[in-house]
């Protein structure tokens, strides 16, 4: 394979810029394929999914493979949130092709790339992990700082899957705060990783805070996509902050949530046999989640600002649905 050149691959996530001009950003880049990378990142992250994927597709098979692993990424996620799966998987595959490509002499930064853009796929989708996690611990270094902070994402959310939810919350809190330069997209990922690790340590306060920073940092840019891809881990923080405060994007979440969920499962399951609860509104899987993990009604009632009898008749509806009878049956529905 020929090694063309050492471009950044995600070339706006890799950009560091004040919330508030993500487009200009990308309509500046100055070569103009990384400029059409740039606006297909602003598309996904801004939840519109079909023009990413437009916008992406001619470069699947690029020869050059920062913009051929940019493309595998983002095609891969706008396809599972537009439930395309076979393009989905297209991306999926295309990536390990690469990966099995690269030679002696594929630049150490070029392999870097490839390593965070399959480990990162692994990792989400919830797919054996821990050789290219190795990988991508000794190759984080050559990234250039964009997306070693999305890598360091990366891991606090393998912590995260992997019950280690103070890891989980050291991570993301070291990356925020080593952090000189502000670089919104992977920001937005690292305080929502925040917010799932505290939420599960029962600190509350402090996921509130993350949640609320990195709602501070995607809303002038309108960088909603993370959100709702996180929404089933967030444990209810999405409805506890924005359901009030900002109902149409709260709204728009919701949507997303649902459209990559959908997706989510039929990349998932087929691959892992394990089911999730999907026949379930966004607030019931959201008090499930919380009572699989041991909240009382009254806890979730609070955190949720609503009534304990309502939590009750959710959890109610939530069992007859999945047809079991007690709570500790929740939890082999329920997202880890």
């Amino acid at each position: 394979m020929e090694d063309q050149s050492l471009r950044a691959a995600m070339p706006l996530l890799n950009s560091a810029y004040s919330p508030g001009t993500a487009r200009d950003t990308a309509l500046r880049m100055e070569e103009s394929e990384a400029r059409q990378i740039a606006l297909a990142e602003y598309h996904y992250f801004s939840g519109h999914a079909a023009t990413a994927s437009d916008l992406v597709e001619e470069y699947l098979t690029h020869p050059d493979l920062a913009l051929r692993l940019s493309a595998c990424w983002l095609y891969g996620y706008a396809n599972l949130s537009l439930d395309r799966i076979p393009r989905a998987r297209q991306a999926i595959r295309q990536t390990q092709a690469t990966l099995k490509e690269m030679s002696e002499t594929t630049s150490p930064l070029c392999r870097a790339y490839a390593v965070c853009v399959s480990t990162a796929a692994s990792v989400l989708l919830h797919l054996p992990v821990e050789e290219r996690l190795s990988s991508l611990r000794e190759s984080i270094s050559l990234l250039p700082p964009g997306l070693r902070l999305f890598a360091l994402y990366v891991q606090a959310h393998h912590a995260y899957l992997q019950k280690q939810y103070g890891a989980c919350v050291g991570i993301a809190e070291t990356a925020l705060i080593l952090e000189n330069t502000i670089y919104p997209i992977p920001s937005i990922y690292l305080h929502l990783v925040a917010t799932m690790g505290y939420i599960n340590l029962r600190q509350t306060e402090e996921a509130k805070a993350h949640l609320l920073a990195a709602w501070q940092i995607a809303q002038p840019d309108d960088l909603i996509e993370a959100f709702g891809e996180h929404h089933g881990l967030l444990g209810g923080m999405l409805e506890a902050t924005l359901r009030k405060d900002a109902p149409d994007a709260f709204r728009r979440m919701i949507e997303i949530t649902y459209r990559f969920s959908d997706g989510w499962r039929k990349i998932h399951n087929p691959d892992t046999g394990h089911s999730v609860a999907d026949g379930l509104t966004t607030m019931e899987f959201t008090i499930a989640m919380l009572a699989a993990r041991g909240w009382s009604n009254k806890e979730i009632a609070a955190h949720l600002s609503i009534s304990p009898n309502t939590v009750k008749m959710h959890i109610s509806s939530v069992l007859q649905q999945l047809g079991v009878s007690q709570r500790k049956d929740l939890a082999r529905f329920m997202l880890q």
